[in-house]
């Protein structure tokens, strides 16, 4: 009740602010469904969800890395890296599925937190460090792999992220349950008020007793492990290890969570809205794909995207 009399004081501006995403996720779904009816068919749009369950696991990661500050360029590495050892796990069939799932969460662990000690104790800024990582995890995973894709995965691995509960994928299971999780955090636990004080005040949330060194060390550790698992349905998707796998997803990743109303500057930014972002990109995509628009013309697309978030984010930090 509170909230539907919080939503009745907005004016039109703080209404537009706060729900711009949204509104222009419907306009553009409208668009697509009226030069294609074919986009609102049925496998269609499980299909699109399907797809965007992996940008969805690493903008939900770089949402809590955004929030404190910073910036992780690396998910898309992470991703691959974290692809390439599950596969080699799950090219045994004697080993259980799960196995294989817990060495790319492992993996994903283990790149993430070294992205956060080398920038919270080590004090390299984020955007070099994280650039750092991406080459070094591109370079572990063509070792790992000599440059060559790896079939054969286990019949249980591939259902991850190939397999349905139902008519709904296991992707967007998958995804729904990491976004409740992931809200529980930011918005019922004291570790989401952490994070948005150290991104909104680190100074502050240091004197008020606040880690402020293991809470930007967490946001990369927990980025790190979603990049993890979206390696792992992926690599499951395809039905095969990829070393180029993740490639340029970054930029995907960092676009939905600027989409979504999270500030560059830290402090501010909401969860669902990321999601939304990330549905954007994803209706983008497809309909794009189904339009036979060139490759080349949607990463201009996704370009200027970024670049008018970006311009809406300093306006608004401007004005605030």
């Amino acid at each position: 009740m509170e909230n539907i009399k919080n939503y009745r004081k907005m004016t039109a501006g703080q209404f537009l602010e706060k729900f711009a995403t949204l509104i222009g996720l419907f306009l553009v779904i409208l668009i697509f469904a009226l030069l294609k009816p074919k986009f609102l068919d049925v496998n269609n749009v499980f299909n699109l969800l399907r797809q965007a369950s992996i940008n969805g696991l690493l903008a939900l990661g770089m949402t809590f890395v955004v929030l404190t500050g910073g910036i992780d360029l690396s998910v898309g590495s992470i991703l691959g890296a974290s692809g390439i050892f599950a596969a080699l796990v799950a090219q045994n069939h004697d080993i259980p599925w799960f196995v294989a799932v817990f060495v790319g969460l492992g993996v994903g662990f283990i790149l993430g937190s070294l992205n956060g000690i080398v920038i919270s104790w080590l004090k390299v800024p984020a955007f070099v460090a994280t650039l750092g990582m991406l080459s070094v995890a591109r370079g572990i995973t063509y070792l790992a792999s000599n440059a060559q894709p790896v079939p054969g995965l286990s019949e249980g691995f591939l259902k991850i992220g190939g397999g349905n509960v139902g008519i709904i994928p296991i992707p967007v299971i998958i995804l729904a349950v990491v976004f409740i999780i992931c809200s529980v955090l930011i918005y019922k636990a004291k570790y989401g008020r952490y994070i948005f004080g150290v991104g909104g005040n680190a100074k502050a949330a240091r004197l008020s007793g606040i880690n402020v060194k293991k809470i930007k060390w967490s946001a990369y550790m927990i980025a790190g492990v979603l990049a993890g698992l979206a390696g792992v349905v992926l690599t499951s998707r395809v039905s095969s290890g990829l070393a180029m796998a993740g490639q340029n997803y970054e930029t995907d990743a960092i676009a939905a969570v600027v989409m979504g109303g999270t500030s560059l500057a830290g402090g501010k930014g909401r969860l669902w809205g990321t999601l939304v972002g990330v549905l954007i990109i994803a209706v983008l995509n497809n309909g794009l794909d189904m339009m036979a628009v060139s490759s080349y013309w949607q990463l201009i697309i996704k370009g200027l995207i970024i670049i008018a978030a970006v311009m809406m984010d300093s306006l608004n930090s401007s004005n605030d």
